[in-house]
C-alpha cells in the first residue's frame, strides 16, 4: 500500500462479496477478513441466485451493504466456452445487471466489478493497454464471456454516468490458486496441468498430453495478489476506465507445463497435442496504470505454484469432483 490519501475508505463498512466460494471471491474474502475492520456479508447460490433479478433486489434491500465486490460468475476453459455459449452469456449478463442495478436502487457507495482479460480484441498490440477495448475481434474460443464482461463494463459506466455512481471495473488477467476449479471439463490450463500431472506421477506414467502446440504466450497471477489489488483498488481508484491487473509478465504454456510438472514432480515427457485449439496466440497486459496508482503484484510464479499444489493436495477429493 502506498501512503495516497484514501478515495474511499472501507473501514467500518459493510461489505458484501459476491462468489465467495470461488477462488476469485474467496481470495477476497480473506484479503478483507485480515483487515479486521469491515463487516462482510455473504450468500451461497442455496441462500441467492444472482440470476433472479427479484431475489437480488430483495437481498439488497434487507442487507443494504455499504460496499459490494463482484466476483460472482460463470466461467470455464476453452471447451466449456465453446460448449456452453448460452450460458456463459446469459448467466454473467444476469449477474452483473441484477447486481449492478440493486447496488443503485440501495445507494450503495463502491462497487468494484470484475471482468476479464479476455475482452480485449484476439490480435490486440501487446501488451494490451486499456485503450484496447472494442478496437478489434474477439478470441472466438472464449467470445460469449468477453461479450458479457464488455456489457458490464459499459454499465458500470452507464451508471457512473448517469447516476453520478462510485463503480469501478478491474480486468484481472489469467489467474490461478487456491479454491481454483481442476475439473477437467471445466479447468483452465494452470489446474487442468496441475490435475493431469499429479494424476501421472500417481500412475508411474512415461508422458502426459498437453493440448495445443506449447507456444502461444499468456500471463498468470496468484489469486492473492489480485485480492490485494482489487481491496487496494477499492480505496484508492475512482476512474471511470477498467483498470488492468496482472504482472507485467508473461510465458509459454510450454514453459508454465514445465514449472508445474516440476512443483508436482512428475518427470515424464510432454506431448503437445497441436489439433486442440491454441486460443489467443499471446496475452499480455499493460499493468503501468495500475502501477502508477502503487500496486504491483508480489508472487513469483514458481512460489505461486508451490502454494497451489499444496492447497491442491489438501483438498483433493472435493477438487476431482467439482463441475
Amino acid at each position: 500500500m502506498n501512503s495516497r490519501q484514501l478515495s474511499y475508505d472501507l473501514g467500518g463498512k459493510k461489505v458484501f462479496v459476491t462468489g465467495h466460494r470461488g477462488m476469485v471471491g474467496s481470495a477476497i474474502v480473506r484479503q478483507l477478513e485480515s483487515r479486521g475492520d469491515v463487516t462482510l456479508t455473504t450468500a451461497g447460490r442455496q441462500q441467492l441466485d444472482l440470476r433472479n433479478q427479484s431475489e437480488v433486489f430483495d437481498f439488497f434491500k434487507k442487507h443494504k451493504p455499504d460496499a459490494v465486490f463482484v466476483a460472482a460468475a460463470t466461467v470455464g476453459g476453452i471447451f466449456a466456452n465453446s460448449t456452453r455459449p448460452a450460458e456463459f452469456l446469459y448467466d454473467n449478463i444476469a449477474i452483473e445487471s441484477n447486481i449492478i442495478e440493486a447496488s443503485h436502487r440501495n445507494d450503495v457507495e463502491k462497487v468494484v466489478f470484475l471482468g476479464s482479460s479476455c475482452i480485449y480484441p484476439k490480435m490486440a498490440e501487446q501488451p494490451m493497454s486499456e485503450d484496447a477495448l472494442l478496437t478489434g475481434p474477439l478470441e472466438p474460443t472464449n467470445q460469449w464471456y468477453a461479450i458479457a464482461k464488455i456489457a458490464g463494463i459499459k454499465l458500470v459506466q452507464a451508471y457512473r454516468e448517469q447516476y453520478g455512481r462510485r463503480y469501478i471495473s478491474v480486468m484481472p488477467t489469467n489467474l490461478y490458486g487456491p479454491g481454483d476449479n481442476f475439473n477437467l471439463d471445466f479447468a483452465h490450463v494452470i489446474p487442468a496441468l496441475m490435475r493431469k500431472a499429479h494424476e501421472a506421477k500417481l500412475a508411474n506414467a512415461s508422458s502426459m498430453t498437453v493440448w495445443g502446440s506449447g507456444k502461444v504466450r499468456r500471463e498468470f497471477l496468484y489469486v492473492d495478489d489480485l485480492a490485494d489489488a482489487v481491496v487496494f483498488l477499492a480505496s484508492h481508484y475512482d476512474g471511470e476506465q477498467h483498470i488492468n491487473v496482472g504482472t507485467g509478465e508473461d510465458v509459454t504454456i510450454a514453459e508454465v507445463a514445465a514449472k508445474i510438472c516440476k512443483v508436482v514432480g512428475f518427470e515424464g515427457t510432454l506431448e503437445y497435442d497441436a489439433s486442440k485449439p491454441d486460443g489467443t496466440p499471446r496475452k499480455l497486459l499493460d499493468v503501468s496504470k495500475i502501477e502508477a496508482q502503487g500496486w504491483s503484484s508480489n508472487t513469483s510464479l514458481e512460489e505461486g505454484l508451490r502454494l497451489m499444489y499444496a492447497w491442491f493436495c489438501k483438498n483433493i477429493e472435493d477438487n476431482m469432483i467439482r463441475g
